[in-house]
């Protein structure tokens, strides 16, 4: 009957112990758990742990090898001013290979396919690799397929060391030391890295402190970009940001003027305001142009005229005009 307390509780039948009553409160302190889960970084299974104790160890930690540990390259690599992408990237088939090494590409390591078949090319990507005195291993077509996840190889490839960005607070510094008004170009929603080797390339000509990309949905410093640039990418930082728009607002404070580059602008590039000043110059997607965000950190909007027939120049080429006459103007 419900509400009568002297009933009994369930029991449980047969067993070697016989039967017994339900529990009546003696299983509570079973009940109770474990306390709170701990943090992610005190879990020593966890990667959380893993990178704090990384991040702890004094600068050079190095492992039983003598080179810097992979928890210690990586915590290396993320501190500010120092940010490195977190995969290398890997270059593969002939042509590709040799562009790669003409250009000065920074290698590490340099593949061939064992008995592989010389011709003009590989005789000429093995010179240049004994010169630079790269490390050179032989390896079979098996371990070269998986290294260029199936890509057509040729029995050639290289793998290019991730690009050490710097902190956008770096081109200040390093336009500073030269004593001229700081010279920048920021990249919005740029994603073609030939693009960026284009602009790394007219930033180095026309003496440009650097260049700032955003870290999401933009071109990377690749083998691409490299290329593109001449061998300007060893010589023009280019700084990641986490928000190009929070950055600009951040140098605005700091006295530097922003002037975008969007068609239908306030004035054309041939009139171009604060060129005189310290100057950020920001390129938009040849598609979608300047976003509304970063729009709207811009003291001047600069169009470049063009005729009818053609819709738009892409970043590379609007960047180098504006570059040009930025240097025109304070020349």
């Amino acid at each position: 009957m419900a509400g009568n307390s002297s009933r009994r509780g369930a029991t449980r039948k047969g067993g070697k112990k016989g039967s017994s009553v339900g529990t009546g409160g003696h299983s509570r302190k079973a009940l109770e758990g474990k306390g709170p889960t701990p943090k992610a970084e005190d879990r020593v299974y966890h990667v959380a742990h893993k990178r704090k104790i990384a991040a702890e160890r004094p600068a050079g930690a190095r492992g039983t090898s003598g080179r810097p540990s992979a928890a210690a390259s990586r915590s290396a690599a993320g501190g500010k001013g120092g940010r490195k992408s977190s995969t290398h990237e890997i270059v593969a088939g002939r042509n590709s290979v040799l562009e790669a090494l003409r250009t000065g590409v920074p290698v590490t390591t340099v593949y061939l396919a064992a008995r592989l078949e010389a011709d003009d090319r590989t005789r000429e990507i093995i010179s240049i690799v004994a010169d630079a005195g790269y490390p050179l291993l032989e390896v079979s077509r098996l371990e070269l397929d998986r290294l260029t996840d199936g890509a057509v190889h040729q029995g050639v490839a290289i793998q290019v060391p991730p690009y050490p960005y710097r902190d956008d607070e770096d081109l200040l510094d390093i336009a500073a030391a030269t004593g001229a008004p700081v010279l920048a170009v920021a990249l919005d929603g740029v994603t073609d890295p030939r693009n960026l080797g284009a602009v790394l390339r007219s930033a180095g000509a026309f003496g440009a402190h650097g260049v700032i990309v955003p870290e999401r949905r933009a071109a990377g410093v690749t083998a691409s970009a490299w290329k593109v640039s001449a061998g300007a990418a060893a010589r023009v930082p280019v700084a990641r940001v986490t928000n190009l728009a929070r950055t600009l607002q951040e140098w605005k404070k700091s006295g530097v003027f922003v002037v975008g580059l969007d068609g239908g602008g306030d004035v054309a590039v041939a009139d171009l305001p604060y060129a005189g000043d310290p100057l950020v110059l920001v390129v938009g997607s040849e598609g979608k142009g300047l976003s509304r965000l970063v729009r709207e950190q811009c003291d001047a909007i600069a169009s470049i005229p063009i005729t009818s027939d053609v819709e738009s120049l892409n970043a590379g080429v609007a960047a180098g005009i504006a570059l040009y006459e930025v240097a025109r103007q304070r020349a």
